[in-house]
């Protein structure tokens, strides 16, 4: 069930109602069964998958618990962590690396006997997985009781907001909301709309439409060059964003309808000056799960500058292996690895330039961190996109190359009505961009309805009005895609 769906509308409808009409003590159980039609509505069957992962956490956070030999915690940790990465790596890896050891055997002609491995690729097991894992060893590290109420238990990992793509909340944030009774608050059910509504004019407006030009150009990547390649780029930087931001706030404001709080996951990021600003304000819940589960389990920045660096690139490695079973993936990784890295490294020496040429803590110093960030962001998505390394390796060599210059209005004319949108579209895609890129800019780093809600109730109107326009006048509803994230 797609949160950009007529149908998710009628059931989220029909969930909050029933939500506030029951009592306290019976809301668990509503959650849980709309949760499980929620997620059973894609493929009844994978079900039984997301209920053993539940299972098998329920039992080892408890009896890790009350084991009161270390030993003893660590084995049964051990276990639970085999099993959840697993099954992870069954159903999502296991047909990469069978293709990978094929390609390596055709080379040392070697005869390997499994061609393909064909397995259906259960929707969000990567942030369900993530989600549980976490509680689990948020007990073995008695951060956290383990939860006794095994329905309860059960929510936390299949709460439908943020169930498929996150944000991965942590169980000391969402584990006591279910136990706190929420009373209808008519602010709060408006508040919660609004956010549903910001989430949904950047997935329906920008995030689908460009969508069909990013396609346009990158399935046929090495059909192209110069500035088709160009702008194919630049609108799938906006397109992933307002895909995956746009469902973290239609997740955080069905849960906020409900009474629940979730995280903010994204902080208008595209506004960052350094790679490890950028990360610390995109997909936050999944960035902070690898810092405190990966990079600080690795020794983090306790044994020096050497192993700091290792342990930084190891993790954006992983981080990109988690993305999807691609070899682009991997590569994305491992470039932002190497631009933190390299950020890190010579960050006392661009300092001390700074300040020698007077330039340090001004605003044109930030503007240059801001472009240059930009660029390197929009450069790693490249590898993201493309189809295969071999496709992304062509569109970075030939993205500059070809170009015939602004002046040539013919040449401009070809490649904007070759991206697969007429001039209506594009125009709806520009001018909504430039209303979604001017409201986080004077929103600075907070979410933009957080700052919205503080003004008066004139800008309110007027905001939410021109969204509104937007929405109804150029949301692609009929054709409208699956959110990209719904495939990790």
């Amino acid at each position: 069930m797609l949160f950009n769906s007529f149908s998710f509308l009628v059931f989220f409808i029909i969930v909050s109602v029933l939500y506030f009409i029951l009592p306290h003590k019976v809301r668990w159980i509503l959650l849980l069964t709309a949760s499980c039609i929620f997620y059973m509505a894609w493929n009844p069957a994978l079900i039984v998958l997301i209920g053993f992962t539940i299972i098998v956490n329920y039992i080892a956070a408890i009896r890790i618990y009350n084991s009161r030999r270390k030993q003893r915690k660590r084995k049964i940790l051990t276990v639970c962590l085999l099993i959840n990465f697993g099954l992870l790596f069954v159903f999502k890896y296991l047909g990469f690396m069978n293709s990978t050891v094929l390609v390596i055997a055709d080379k040392l002609n070697l005869n390997w006997p499994v061609k393909a491995i064909n397995i259906i690729l259960p929707m969000g097991i990567s942030f369900y997985t993530f989600q549980a894992t976490g509680y689990t060893i948020d007990v073995y590290r008695n951060k956290i009781k383990p939860e006794k109420h095994f329905g309860i238990y059960a929510l936390f990992v299949m709460f439908f907001p943020q169930l498929v793509a996150g944000p991965i909340e942590r169980s000391e944030n969402l584990l006591p909301q279910f136990y706190e009774k929420h009373r209808f608050d008519f602010k709060r059910i408006i508040s919660g709309i609004r956010i549903m509504f910001w989430g949904f004019f950047k997935k329906i407006v920008i995030a689908d439409r460009a969508a069909v030009a990013v396609n346009t150009i990158y399935n046929s990547a090495s059909s192209y060059k110069g500035l088709y390649l160009f702008i194919a780029t630049l609108l799938f930087t906006f397109q992933i964003y307002c895909d995956f931001s746009g469902y973290s706030d239609i997740a955080n404001g069905s849960a906020r309808v409900l009474g629940f709080d979730l995280m903010d996951n994204f902080l208008n990021p595209y506004f960052s000056t350094s790679i490890k600003e950028f990360w610390r304000r995109w997909h936050i819940s999944l960035s902070t799960w690898f810092m405190d589960y990966v990079y600080i389990p690795l020794g983090g920045n306790r044994e020096g500058n050497a192993k700091k660096y290792r342990n930084l690139f190891v993790t954006f490695l992983v981080s990109g292996l988690w993305h999807g079973a691609n070899w682009t993936y991997v590569i994305w990784g491992g470039l932002h690895g190497i631009f933190q890295v390299f950020g890190q490294m010579t960050l006392n020496i661009r300092n001390k330039i700074k300040k020698k040429i007077g330039l340090y803590g001004t605003k044109l110093a930030s503007f240059c961190g801001f472009v240059i960030t930009f660029g390197l962001v929009c450069f790693g998505w490249i590898f993201f996109r493309a189809n295969t390394a071999s496709d992304a390796v062509y569109v970075a060599s030939n993205i500059l190359y070809g170009f015939r210059g602004w002046y040539d209005k013919q040449y401009i004319y070809e490649v904007i009505t070759s991206l697969g949108l007429n001039l209506y579209e594009l125009a709806v895609v520009s001018a909504a961009l430039v209303f979604m890129t001017l409201s986080e800019l004077f929103s600075g780093k907070r979410p933009v309805y957080d700052v919205v809600e503080e003004k008066n109730a004139v800008f309110r109107i007027i905001f939410y009005l021109i969204t509104a326009v937007f929405i109804l006048s150029a949301g692609v509803f009929y054709e409208s895609g699956a959110f990209i994230y719904f495939q990790f």
